[in-house]
């Protein structure tokens, strides 16, 4: 009989405190990867999370506004983000709470968030918010971003009136 050590599991089973350890590390894995994204994104680099999308994916920003609407290319994607951009250069996260469940192949990742932004006017605003990730193999399928919808939609309404016309343009959908 082969020692205990070198004994084949069978699927689903774990022993002892090393796998304990492996599923740790994976799951700081994500957390830092999280992280990572969230901060690229802050310094108006969004280049990251489109890298990180699957072939097949659905991003999704709550809201009948500019911003909002879902995307299922990367060329839309990328003209989704240049956007955010132009409207709020300086947007930037402060991550409250982070929570990942399930395994690689279908793993749920909720992202509770303060934003703030100043938009191109200058007035500085703060809104809570939530992203909500689906990860197959680290490769994200969805994106949801649920933000405070009353204060980002004020803001862009300031800004039409401020003359940024953007800031009331048909959603980028497709």
């Amino acid at each position: 009989m082969p020692p205990k050590s070198s004994r084949t599991l069978r699927e689903g089973q774990v022993r002892g405190y090393r796998a304990h350890l492996d599923i740790r590390s994976r799951h700081q894995l994500r957390v830092r990867r999280v992280v990572a994204l969230f901060a690229a994104v802050s310094k108006g680099d969004a280049r990251p999370v489109v890298d990180g999308l699957a072939a097949c994916f659905e991003h999704f920003f709550l809201g009948d506004h500019a911003l909002g609407g879902s995307r299922f290319t990367l060329e839309k994607t990328r003209l989704w983000y240049e956007r955010l951009y132009r409207l709020l250069p300086d947007i930037s996260f402060d991550l409250r709470a982070i929570r990942i469940s399930g395994p690689p192949w279908n793993t749920l990742v909720a992202v509770d968030w303060l934003e703030s932004y100043s938009g191109t006017d200058g007035v500085r605003t703060f809104t809570p918010g939530v992203h909500v990730v689906r990860l197959a193999w680290g490769r994200m399928t969805y994106i949801g971003i649920y933000p405070d919808t009353v204060g980002l939609v004020a803001t862009l309404q300031r800004l039409s009136r401020a003359g940024i016309a953007e800031a009331t343009a048909e959603k980028i959908e497709g």
